[in-house]
């Protein structure tokens, strides 16, 4: 067998990395580890060879829109962040980076290009404290932009500035929403609060780091649909209710919350034995590997480095690897967390949502500021019209049944 290098692959197949690396998540290119660096990947030739052939003889329009859907080539223009060798870059900044000394509102102020980007949230709606076990519920959001969506203005027809100067006012409804008044009784960063309001104070740092890291990935499945919200000229509260909506599926912002039967299921099992059944049953592992990150998701590494990882999840996530080849994603670093510093069983969606809110109120900024709106086509594949659906046919097949019927 020969294998080759993602920037050999690349260029042999003319494709983008990212549409590399889908090929690879579906199976259609075979990939193993580099021997030499672990850090890197190495594609089988044949496999390559066979796609570079497919590109250049089958690339027509409805071919490249469609893969384009499912983690494929581009489909928009953004300049807020990406994903390139393996890395999450915030407006050409590593992420991860950035992460490891910054507060959200930092990375608020890199996202929507503000020169501040801090949020008050004494200026939001205060409604009732709930209990610690509930701070930080998803669905006391929902429905406060669900009620600021109907109220405020659309986001057509107005300034960047003051569609910024709105979005932390949405940013901070969300977090005072989901927190109540605890969440205003420390004061300081939105991290030093939510600590505060789970009565974790040390927990702080890591939460802090998680929300940086969470704040951006590009044009995922709720970003979409925000953006899709936006170019509608919706309010920016409009599209962040969209963004919440989609982050509630269990492929999404809950995918943290599904690893916890597995760890519970190693209460009567061995991590290799578990991981093995799910492998013969023909089952997935939430929580692992990523299409994007063939050779580990950044993200987690950095959020792992900063947790003493019980052992339950450590001996999970090296069974995984060694049996499935999958590494641990953010979702497994923001299930670790909850796990290390005993959170609600919400925290990850909550932390998920709080961070995301971030990058989809960039996108949002950027969709208002194009002035298009988002309306793909569909491919059809349903029963085919009639070759010629023309009123005179119609109205020649109606004549000659009502002959046949006098007749």
């Amino acid at each position: 067998m020969t294998w080759i290098t993602a920037h050999e692959a690349v260029e042999l197949t003319g494709v983008r990395m990212q549409t590399l690396y889908a090929y690879v998540s579906r199976g259609k290119i075979r990939s193993r580890q580099d021997g030499g660096d672990s850090r890197r990947s190495l594609y089988h030739r044949d496999d390559v060879a066979r796609m570079a052939g497919r590109q250049r003889g089958q690339r027509n329009a409805a071919t490249v829109a469609s893969g384009a859907m499912e983690w494929g080539d581009p489909v928009m223009p953004s300049a807020i962040s990406t994903v390139r060798d393996g890395r999450l870059w915030y407006r050409g900044a590593d992420a991860v980076e950035l992460a490891r000394a910054s507060q959200l509102e930092d990375i608020a102020a890199v996202l929507w290009e503000s020169g501040d980007g801090k949020v008050d949230l004494s200026a939001a709606p205060v409604g009732a404290a709930p209990s610690s076990g509930e701070a930080g519920a998803i669905q006391p959001g929902i429905a406060a932009m669900a009620g600021r969506c109907v109220a405020d203005l659309p986001t057509q027809g107005r300034s960047l500035g003051a569609l910024r100067a709105e979005a932390r006012g949405v940013l901070a409804t969300l977090v005072v929403s989901m927190f109540g008044s605890q969440a205003l009784q420390a004061g300081g960063s939105i991290s030093q609060q939510l600590a505060a309001a789970w009565k974790r104070p040390r927990a702080e740092p890591v939460i802090r780091q998680a929300l940086c890291l969470l704040a951006d990935h590009e044009l995922n499945a709720s970003t979409f649909a925000t953006r899709v919200t936006i170019s509608t000229g919706a309010s920016l509260a409009a599209g962040i209710l969209s963004g919440l909506a989609t982050l509630t599926g269990p492929l999404h912002g809950r995918a943290a919350m599904s690893l916890k039967p597995l760890i519970d299921a190693m209460a009567h099992t061995d991590a290799e034995s578990l991981v093995r059944e799910r492998l013969h049953m023909g089952l997935g592992f939430p929580a692992f590997g990523h299409p994007l990150y063939p050779a580990g998701d950044p993200r987690a590494v950095a959020l792992l480095d900063s947790l003493a990882l019980p052992a339950s999840y450590a001996s999970l996530a090296r069974q995984v690897e060694r049996l499935a080849g999958e590494r641990p994603n953010i979702d497994f670093g923001l299930a670790a967390l909850s796990a290390v510093h005993r959170l609600p069983a919400h925290a990850p969606l909550a932390l998920f949502a709080i961070g995301r809110c971030v990058g989809w109120l960039a996108h949002a900024l950027e969709q208002a500021g194009s002035g298009q709106m988002i309306r793909p086509r569909a491919r059809y594949v349903g029963v085919s019209p009639p070759v010629e659906p023309t009123v005179a046919s119609a109205t020649r097949n109606i004549a000659r049944r009502h002959r046949k019927g006098g007749a």
